[in-house]
């Protein structure tokens, strides 16, 4: 049973935007948090931004003032608005939900579902 499903990745030149978009069925997006995360060639996957039930939003160092992570509960939707993109964006994002409450917003481990990720292609 497919329960996250990523859209939105694309290829745009450093400076352009992207808005991705991550449907969750309606038990997983009713979990306590939800998070961005990205991957790309030869390194390790890493947090970017993350949202618990109360609204609280979490991101890393390297995106903040560029990115916003957001939610349509109408639409049981994650979104991630990609602005002022560089090239050390260039990954494969994954969009991940169901983490234990009091865990670490950036950590694979704290994940149980995780998206098939959509490509974010920067070029210079």
């Amino acid at each position: 049973e497919v329960q996250l499903v990523e859209s939105g990745g694309g290829s745009v030149q450093a400076g352009g935007s992207l808005k991705l978009s991550c449907v969750a069925s309606e038990y997983i997006y009713r979990s306590y948090c939800m998070a961005w995360f990205r991957q790309a060639p030869g390194k390790e996957r890493e947090g970017v931004a993350g949202i618990d039930s109360d609204g609280n939003e979490r991101y890393a160092d390297s995106v903040k003032g560029r990115l916003t992570i957001s939610q349509d509960n109408a639409k049981n939707t994650l979104y991630l608005q990609m602005n002022s993109l560089q090239p050390e964006d260039t990954a494969m994002y994954y969009c991940a939900a169901d983490c234990q409450y009091g865990g670490s917003w950036y950590e694979v481990y704290e994940y149980n579902a995780w998206g098939q990720g959509t490509q974010v292609t920067v070029s210079s």
